[in-house]
């Protein structure tokens, strides 16, 4: 294929894209739904045209081009986050690194990741979704014990991080509690970005049309 027809398949893909991106926004009963509508749109545009490019040997200069998302934390950022703890004396109503209560660790270790979550366990216990046992809790996961006395940082591997009481320091140590010790298990850190999903069904979508364009060329 010529420079000149790729770059003429490339106009033709973007024009198709930009029509079914107009069909798709009518369809869209919120603002919020069409944003990520036209976002998931904009990332098959640039998709579809890089994998031409590659294909013809030319440059996809001038496509849309997609940014991933940046900055936000997932569940291993918080176990790291709580390890450099470690060590840290307990102390009642501490929150620092001269010293820290269960709920305390838990507020600074998401505070140093960007997320803010309530100081006292009462609250923490209700932030996030609920995780119904310890065997499907992921790194990050919050485990309260106690009757919503205590709060444990899950860390993976069936291990935890918690200030546990006077007298000891901040820990990772062997998950000592069964599920029926354990009053909830809280996950603030979602599992996957809607955006992905959303960018997933719009490419589903996009493909056959692309899909046509290339079988009609002569």
């Amino acid at each position: 294929m010529s420079m000149v027809d790729a770059l003429s398949r490339i106009g033709q893909i973007q024009a198709a894209l930009e029509q079914f991106n107009t069909v798709q926004s009518n369809t869209v009963q919120s603002g919020q739904k069409a944003a990520a509508a036209n976002a998931a749109t904009s990332t098959a545009a640039s998709t579809f045209a890089d994998a031409l490019a590659s294909a013809t040997g030319t440059s996809a200069t001038g496509a849309a081009t997609a940014t991933p998302a940046t900055g936000s934390a997932t569940g291993s950022d918080i176990v790291a986050a709580a390890e450099k703890y470690l060590g840290v004396p307990y102390v009642f109503g501490g929150e620092d690194g001269s010293g820290m209560d269960c709920s305390g660790l838990v507020q600074t270790v998401y505070a140093d990741m960007g997320i803010t979550v309530p100081r006292l366990v009462s609250g923490q216990m209700k932030i996030g979704t609920e995780v119904g046992s310890l065997a499907e809790a992921k790194p990050g996961d919050l485990i309260v014990t106690g009757g919503g006395e205590h709060i444990l940082i899950y860390a993976g591997n069936h291990k935890v991080i918690h200030a546990p009481y006077e007298g000891r320091t901040v820990c990772l140590v062997e998950a000592y509690m069964d599920d029926s010790e354990i009053d909830t298990i809280r996950r603030v850190i979602p599992d996957a970005p809607a955006a992905a999903t959303a960018s997933a069904g719009t490419t589903d979508l996009v493909g056959p049309a692309l899909a046509s364009l290339m079988n009609g060329r002569s």
